[in-house]
């Protein structure tokens, strides 16, 4: 079951929350838990064995690890739960890529599992064994109820595609949280947002992505509006389903933390990276790059640990090659930076010119980190090392294609609009220009202009729903 789908907004989600606030406080947990269990199960429900023992696991590890009288048998369960939690992930999403590439190093050919890969598997993996190690260093108590701790894992809000919660995060919420109608409005207004995001901008961008690969007649132009468009496909998929992730959490009472901060105004990579995919990037951060040494190490160490996150990060984002190479491009654009930072000196600036200066260096910096991440995804979205250094090949007009086509012209004037709102709803300008209308709006006007809004944008994704028009969560994969 998806967010964007009739049966969710109009069956499952009113069922769940009318069920949920009518029950009594120590039933809340129960209704969340077996309700999230449904909607993980709904298309998959031999998929719900392999949540129910995660759940087990990490939940008895963590028992042991605060039980365990010495250092060494706490060590023990942590590399336990993380040995088994790991290989799991593993197995299902990594076995046939190890294979298969063994296979070509080789000259073997053994044959592939072709296991399924369960939904969100990379999501839950990573924040059960948050919460074993923040246990383990003694962070968190562990939980000694298996029903919260089963909703903590299994919350249908973020189950599937983010933000990764980690349980020091929510560990006072799963006990006891508030729930207010100033909070279910702020968390609808913030999940119809994101709904708007996937439905009417992502899918969009989707359909023009679809219709690049199946042209007849490419061109140089229609490779960089692929770029293009799949940079903003990307984000408003992936930014829309933190929103409505987070809205619903604010609905039932939890506060999940920000997942992206409008990360295209970035002037580093090293900012973007701050802004995107925020979950993601502190739990390597917090886990892994620390652990390693971080910064405070030897120069080539620390080279070293950067290399080995990005890689990581890569991986965990897909099991091919592609991904790995997305990972350490991102690694070596960061390396650049860094030392660029330690040798670069600021010459004196002419205090007349010093704002021209400023504002050309921004630009500069902006577009930079506009190209490396459209190049970036274009890597990202190969379904092969062929097909990116096809895509390149033809991006850089060595691909013995026109500049441009009678189709690409058509497709850029129909685009047009939808390139212009993307960009637009890529920056904060709409939120804060919605905050300046209704701040200079009485207050009764005001809440009847949000509640018009956000149902008239509700009534719009309906009609794309029912019209077909749509795409899967690109994170779903992952």
């Amino acid at each position: 079951m998806v967010f964007s789908s009739i049966p969710f907004l109009y069956y499952f989600l009113p069922g769940v929350l009318l069920i949920y606030f009518l029950s009594p406080r120590k039933w809340k947990n129960v209704v969340l838990f077996l309700s999230s269990l449904f909607f993980y199960g709904w298309g998959e429900p031999r998929l719900l064995a392999l949540m129910v023992f995660t759940i087990l696991l990490f939940y008895l590890c963590g028992l042991a690890i605060e039980h365990a009288p010495a250092q060494g048998q706490k060590k023990f369960w942590l590399i336990l739960s993380a040995a088994v939690g790991l290989g799991l992930l593993g197995i299902f999403k990594y076995a046939d890529f190890f294979i298969s590439s063994f296979n070509t190093v080789a000259g073997l050919g053994l044959p592939l599992l072709k296991i399924a890969l369960p939904v969100g598997i990379s999501f839950y993996t990573f924040q059960s064994l948050s919460y074993t190690i923040d246990v383990y260093r003694g962070e968190v108590p562990a939980q000694r109820n298996l029903i919260r701790f089963g909703t903590y894992v299994s919350l249908f809000p973020q189950l599937i595609a983010g933000p990764i919660v980690r349980y020091v995060d929510v560990a006072r919420e799963l006990d006891r949280r508030t729930h207010s109608w100033e909070d279910a409005a702020l968390g609808l207004q913030r999940f119809l947002t994101g709904l708007g995001k996937k439905v009417i901008l992502a899918d969009s961008f989707a359909l023009l992505i679809r219709l690049f690969r199946e042209s007849s007649e490419p061109s140089v132009l229609f490779y960089w509006m692929y770029a293009a468009a799949f940079t903003l496909n990307i984000y408003f998929d992936f930014s829309g389903y933190s929103d409505m992730a987070i809205g619903l959490g604010r609905i039932l009472g939890f506060r999940f933390l920000e997942n992206f901060n409008y990360p295209y105004l970035s002037g580093s990579i090293t900012e973007f990276w701050r802004r995107w995919h925020i979950s993601l990037g502190t739990w390597f951060r917090d886990y892994v790059y620390i652990p390693l040494g971080g910064s405070r190490v030897s120069r080539k160490r620390w080279v070293f640990n950067i290399l080995v996150v990005w890689m990581l990060t890569g991986l965990w984002h897909g099991a091919a090659w592609n991904f790995v190479l997305w990972g350490l491009f991102y690694a070596v654009l960061l390396l650049i930076e860094k030392f660029a930072e330690r040798f670069t000196v600021n010459p004196p600036v002419n205090p007349d010119k010093k704002t021209a200066a400023k504002i050309i260096t921004s630009c500069l910096r902006h577009c930079y980190v506009l190209l490396a991440v459209m190049l970036g995804f274009v890597l990202f979205n190969a379904g092969s090392l062929s097909q990116a250094g096809s895509d390149f090949a033809c991006m850089f007009g060595f691909g013995g294609l026109p500049v441009v086509s009678g189709e690409t012209l058509y497709y850029l004037r129909s685009y047009a609009l939808l390139f212009l709102l993307g960009v637009i709803g890529s920056t904060p300008l709409v939120r804060k220009s919605a905050l300046r209308i209704l701040k200079g709006t009485a207050s009764v006007f005001s809440g009847i202009l949000q509640m018009l809004a956000m149902a008239g944008l509700l009534i719009v994704c309906t009609g794309y729903l029912a019209d077909g028009s749509f795409s899967p969560f690109l994170y779903f994969r992952f």
